[in-house]
C-alpha cells in the first residue's frame, strides 16, 4: 500500500522544513508530492534543498490557489490512497495511521479527520463557529451527518478521488469535494484527530470571505447537473 501525501504550499518558509521532516519520518510507505503555489518569501529556495527520491516537488509559475495546487498534486499521485497535508504545523501527520484504519479495513473509501471529535487547541472563535456553521449547512443540504467538513485531513482511495471532476481554485476544494462525494452517495467515515490552530500573524490565510465562498459552493453543487 502506497500513500500519496499531497502538500500545497504558499509562503511557508517558517514551517516547511519541519512539516516535511514530520511527514517523511512517519513509518508508512508513501510519496510526498509538494506543490509550491507561487511562493515569494523564499520557500522555493528551501524546497529546492529538500529534494530526495521520495519527494516530488512541483512549482506553479504564479499563485493560483490551494485548490489548484491540490489538483496538480492529484494528477501526479501514484499511491492507492491520497491524503491532503497543509504546509503549516496545525495538523499532526501521525494521525495518518488513524485515517488509514477505516480505509484499509474496507469500511470506507473516504475518511475525514475530525478536529471536533479529537483534541484541539488555539481554535479561534471565528474559525470555530465558521466551521460549525459550514458543517451544519452541508449536513442540512446533503442529508449527511459529518462533524467537520472543512478539515484539511481528508483521505481518499485514489480511484474514487480521480473519478470526480474538480474545479476548485482556492479554499473551495473542501466544500466542492465533500459535495460531489455526497452527491455520488459515497460513504465518508470520520476519525478523531488533533489540531493546533495558528493566528493570522503566524501565517493563517483563510478568512471569513472564504467561508461565504464555501457556502455558495455547497449550494451550487447541490443543484448542479
Amino acid at each position: 500500500m502506497l500513500l500519496s501525501v499531497i502538500m500545497p504550499v504558499y509562503n511557508e518558509k517558517g514551517t516547511i522544513r519541519e512539516i516535511v521532516s514530520r511527514v517523511t519520518a512517519l513509518p508508512v510507505d508513501k510519496e510526498l508530492i509538494i506543490v509550491d503555489d507561487g511562493s515569494t518569501d523564499g520557500t522555493r529556495d528551501i524546497l529546492t534543498s529538500l529534494s530526495s527520491s521520495d519527494i516530488k516537488i512541483l512549482f506553479h509559475d504564479k499563485n493560483r490557489g490551494k485548490g489548484s495546487a491540490i489538483r496538480t498534486g492529484i494528477a501526479e499521485a501514484a499511491g492507492e490512497f491520497i491524503v491532503i497535508q497543509d504546509a503549516d504545523l496545525e495538523y499532526d501527520p501521525h494521525d495518518y495511521l488513524s485515517l488509514l484504519e477505516p480505509a484499509l479495513s474496507g469500511e470506507a473509501d473516504v475518511v475525514y479527520g475530525s478536529r471536533f471529535r479529537g483534541k484541539y487547541s488555539d481554535f479561534s472563535t471565528l474559525h470555530w463557529w465558521g466551521n460549525k456553521f459550514l458543517t451544519f449547512a452541508a449536513n442540512l443540504i446533503y442529508g449527511s451527518r459529518l462533524s467537520d467538513v472543512e478539515t484539511c485531513y481528508k483521505l481518499f482511495r485514489t480511484s474514487v478521488l480521480k473519478s470526480i471532476k474538480l474545479r476548485a481554485e482556492r479554499f473551495d476544494f473542501e466544500p466542492e469535494v465533500t459535495a460531489k462525494l455526497l452527491r455520488k452517495g459515497i460513504t465518508i467515515a470520520e476519525v478523531p484527530i488533533s489540531y493546533t490552530g495558528r493566528k493570522f500573524t503566524e501565517g493563517k490565510k483563510i478568512t471569513w470571505r472564504d467561508g461565504f465562498s464555501a457556502l455558495r459552493t455547497l449550494i451550487k453543487y447541490r443543484f448542479a447537473p
